[in-house]
């Protein structure tokens, strides 16, 4: 290869899709490509030539503001039985009629074994050959594209995983200037800092032009150490705007962040970084804390039902307040975002996965507790996400796993998952991590067609239809939203656009689910929701508005309750 400019080399060879090629870098052992678009033996194999070919028909697609999105997490692996994207495609007439129109993928980068949540990624370039590889990936984007679905992508810029992590020995890729708590820190910011950033933001290009991708989902923003004068997620947003322009569709970008921080989302204007969007941890955290009495480990910032009050009305709990937990003064002010730059959730791949069994709000709360967490969330001004399964009500875990050929490396894993969990619960059994029946006991049984599961997947539908299509739930702005306080275990708010308004008035009874038994009414938590409408005479019975003539669409809802 001859030496081009700024650390670059090159060579051009006659290749064919398959080729095999590995890198002899001064005469050590060859190594794969880092910037492989296919590993087809794995991670330590030889890199493979691969083509990236493919007949679109999206031509016409648009794309979907955040604002208007219900996202649907998903793993690939653990989706359906044939762990792959084949299978994702086969459901997705289901999810288009359960009323999403965004899926979210845990990412897809190559990894160790062929078990994995996916943050262990070595090759960000390469989608893990078992889920299907390019072709596959290509087929699910544009089978989605053709039911109105947008695809959002999760990926890891601040760390690579450690199995078969080759990066460093081609350059300085990671710098000991600071550390992550997955290992060594990506070199954002130190000398020769221009070639990493650039391999991705590539990387970011890839999925969005490349492959169609609508969004990425940006891992621990926190954790990319940055002191550059333009941050690397301020450039990742100006290359997803310039890609946004070129197809006339929107390109997202949603972090997921810790530090309760506005930064990310504010405009460069206001000294921000002008993403789109971010996750909100501590909506979950507020409304699980509340509904199961969990007060241990990071939970010990929440339980009351004043917390959950402000996650409604300030969108931060922890707004620059003392964090018991953290023991100091913790986040800063959102009130100047408004609702729709925040996703909020009742489960998620984190706050099911990194419990100790994996065990899902199915199998902690009561059958009415789940419909109350729905509503919670779907009828609140922010962006819902849902997590697979939780629709029907899943009973199935979703515990880490992982399948490390690296003895030592996975005995490590081993040891770290109980270290990290012995804040929480003491003398239980975890689940091997890297067994196969720790994959198998993940993947989604589809029971929804019967029962209680059929009658939970009709209440979803019906929540996002009428977050679809009533006018005062389409509000996103802060005067929007008039959380009440809370009185007792009810907290009331009201949604209102012009004439419409929407009065809900949720109560909280936090009981735990006897252990055994699922889809259990075994409290009296429950939703009611009341209409206002301008002309119409109310009366208060009993503290719930009622209309002398009920909405078509309460009487609806009643029926799904």
């Amino acid at each position: 290869m001859r030496r081009q400019d700024n650390g670059y080399w090159q060579i051009s060879l006659p290749v064919s899709p398959g080729d095999r090629y590995k890198f002899r870098l001064d005469g050590a052992d060859a190594l794969p490509d880092p910037a492989s678009f296919w590993q087809p033996d794995g991670v330590h194999g030889p890199s493979a030539v691969a083509s990236r070919q493919f007949s679109w028909s999206d031509k016409d697609w648009k794309g979907i503001p955040l604002s208007n999105m219900i996202v649907y997490e998903l793993h690939v692996g653990t989706f359906t039985s044939s762990h792959d994207f084949e299978g994702v495609i086969m459901r997705l007439d289901y999810l288009a009629d359960l009323g999403v129109n965004a899926i979210e993928l845990m990412p897809l980068a190559q990894f160790a074994g062929e078990r994995n949540w996916g943050y262990d990624g070595v090759y960000p370039f390469a989608v893990h050959h078992s889920y299907g590889g390019i072709t596959g990936f290509q087929r699910l984007v544009d089978a989605a594209h053709a039911r109105n679905i947008a695809v959002i992508v999760d990926v890891v810029y601040n760390h690579l995983g450690p199995e078969g992590n080759y990066l460093g020995q081609f350059g300085p890729y990671f710098t000991d200037k600071y550390r992550t708590p997955w290992g060594d820190a990506l070199n954002f910011d130190d000398a020769w800092s221009d070639g990493v950033r650039n391999y991705f933001l590539q990387n970011a290009r890839m999925w969005l032009e490349d492959y169609h991708v609508d969004a990425l989902r940006l891992d621990a923003v926190h954790a990319i150490r940055d002191f550059s004068a333009i941050h690397f997620v301020q450039q990742l947003k100006d290359l997803a705007d310039d890609a946004g322009r070129r197809c006339n569709c929107p390109k997202i970008l949603i972090a997921e962040s810790d530090l309760n921080d506005p930064r990310y989302i504010d405009p460069p204007a206001k000294g921000g970084y002008g993403l789109d969007g971010q996750w909100t941890d501590e909506f979950h955290h507020a409304l699980r804390a509340l509904m199961t009495g969990e007060t241990n480990a990071y939970y010990e910032d929440f339980g009351s039902i004043t917390h959950l009050e402000k996650a409604f009305r300030n969108t931060y709990v922890y707004d620059g307040v003392w964090s018991p937990h953290r023991k100091r003064t913790f986040g800063g002010s959102a009130d100047g975002n408004s609702y729709d730059q925040f996703v909020v959730f009742a489960q998620n791949h984190d706050q099911v996965g990194n419990r100790a069994i994996g065990d899902r709000l199915t199998g902690n709360l009561s059958y009415e507790q789940l419909k109350l967490a729905a509503a919670t969330v779907l009828l609140s001004p922010y962006v819902p996400l849902l997590f697979m399964g939780e629709e029907y009500g899943e009973e199935n875990p979703f515990p880490f796993f992982g399948s490390f050929g690296d003895s030592e490396l996975a005995d490590a894993v081993r040891r770290g998952r109980a270290a990290e969990f012995s804040g929480f619960i003491e003398g239980l059994d975890l689940p091997d991590p890297m067994a196969v029946a720790t994959f198998e006991s993940a993947v989604l049984t589809w029971d929804y067609e019967e029962g209680q599961g059929a009658v939970l997947r009709s209440l979803y539908r019906h929540l996002i239809g009428l977050r679809r299509t009533r006018p005062a739930l389409q509000g996103r702005t802060r005067d929007t939203m008039i959380v009440h306080p809370a009185t007792g275990n009810t907290l009331p708010f009201e949604r209102k656009i012009l004439n419409d308004q929407l009065v809900r008035l949720a109560s909280f009874r936090p009981r735990a689910r006897v252990p055994g038994q699922y889809h259990r009414p075994l409290s009296r938590q429950s939703i009611r929701l009341r209409r206002y409408s301008v002309g119409r005479t109310w009366r208060r019975t009993g503290g719930i508005y009622r209309s002398r003539s009920p909405h078509e669409d309460h009487a609806q809802l009643r029926r799904s309750l």
